[in-house]
């Protein structure tokens, strides 16, 4: 591998923001050197949560929020590069896998679609850029996600020592370090995402700080019941998952059996809901 500075361009399923990092990495070492969040423009944002929730849109439409978010990351990238007074020719290759607006790893046609048109990155910054990491997975009979484990034991991975890596984003996953074992990672279900669509919903606000919100309500224990019973949680690893199927609609599916349920206590049970399907894994 080519040892040098790399960025590494990320927005997850909480779509709270573009997060940018340069790191220096060779075959025994990564380093983080600057890193930056880059803000989702509301408009950007909302055609993004209206694909995951299989809201309909033309071929154009798609097309259109590709090429946007492709010139978003590309923006994000120069903003770093402008932050850190570093040129094109300073960084080896960039690695964006996309942001995910489809996942669907089982069935007849497995597939997953990721948008952030990867031509305007290079046009832009005018750096190698390395991407769609999650399809071969796929067809070679894997998950496609989550992306994390590799890079966990690369970093984390110990020749003794049994390990486990958790990463709650808008989706919650495990990485599995386990000596003399293949690396195996996968998604436990909603971490932030559930919650966030909540308190954007309820109250206007992009995430419950500090779960202040949260805190002030109590857990309705026959709805986390309720929840949990989802198929998703009891299915066996390697699985998978993502706002097409965690979404608000499936939360609203949930809650119509609780007319009337305080917002704060449902804040609570969602937050339980991420912390039970965790430990229950």
């Amino acid at each position: 591998m080519k040892s040098g500075r790399f960025i590494g361009v990320m927005s997850g399923t909480s779509l709270d923001g573009v997060d940018v990092v340069l790191a220096a990495i060779d075959e025994t070492m990564v380093a983080q050197q600057a890193s930056l969040t880059w803000p989702i423009p509301v408009h950007l944002k909302k055609g993004i949560l209206d694909i995951c929730q299989g809201q309909p849109l033309t071929l154009s439409q798609l097309g259109q929020l590709d090429t946007q978010l492709g010139r978003l990351f590309a923006q994000a990238v120069n903003a770093l590069l402008a932050q850190q007074r570093l040129q094109p020719r300073d960084i080896v290759a960039i690695g964006c896998h996309g942001q995910t607006v489809w996942h669907e790893p089982t069935g007849e046609a497995p597939h997953t679609l990721q948008i952030g048109d990867n031509n305007h990155i290079v046009a832009h910054t005018g750096i190698t850029v390395v991407g769609d990491f999650r399809r071969r997975d796929i067809a070679l009979g894997g998950q496609g996600a989550p992306l994390v484990p590799a890079f966990h034991h690369a970093l984390l991975g110990h020749p003794t020592e049994k390990r486990m890596v958790l990463n709650i984003g808008g989706i919650a996953n495990l990485s599995l370090l386990f000596p003399g074992q293949a690396v195996r990672g996968y998604d436990t279900g909603p971490g932030n995402m559930l919650m966030d669509a909540w308190i954007w919903r309820q109250c206007a606000q992009p995430y419950d700080k500090d779960a202040a919100w949260a805190k002030e309500g109590q857990v309705i224990l026959p709805l986390l019941q309720k929840m949990l019973r989802d198929p998703y949680f009891a299915a066996s690893a390697p699985k998978s998952t993502g706002r097409e199927y965690f979404n608000y609609g499936w939360l609203e599916r949930h809650l119509a059996a609780f007319p009337g349920a305080d917002a704060r206590d449902v804040q609570a049970t969602l937050a339980e809901l991420t912390a039970v399907s965790i430990a229950q894994q």
